[in-house]
């Protein structure tokens, strides 16, 4: 169904970069939905990508019992729905990552609790 706007629908988006303190990242966690969406981040431009398993993500999923278990060389990324192969060495922004994107990640051999997807 469309949408038609009665008045003119002309004002700035809220949004922009400029209005965070870095850059938001979406992060999601495939086939664990205890997670129901992904999370929302800010982060800098500068943060090595590497650092998303180590710093970053202990602190929103760890305590999930599948994290403790995960392979990080056999997790598979996902950008906008495509695989993607990013390099941990390299920043988020050298990464092609930017303000508001969506990244997901699966745990090949881990689906959740039990087997559940939970």
């Amino acid at each position: 169904m469309s949408v038609v706007a009665v008045k003119p629908y002309d004002f700035p988006a809220r949004d922009r970069r400029e209005n965070f303190p870095a850059p938001l990242l979406y992060i999601g966690w495939e086939d664990h939905l205890m997670f129901a969406s992904p999370v929302c981040l800010p982060l800098p431009p500068d943060t090595p990508f590497g650092a998303l398993a180590q710093g970053v993500l202990p602190g929103v999923y760890g305590e999930h019992p599948d994290f403790a278990k995960i392979d990080w060389s056999q997790v598979e990324w996902f950008k906008s729905g495509q695989p993607w192969t990013p390099d941990p060495a390299k920043s988020l922004q050298a990464n092609g990552l930017q303000h508001k994107d969506a990244i997901r990640f699966r745990t090949p051999g881990l689906t959740g609790i039990q087997g559940t997807c939970s």
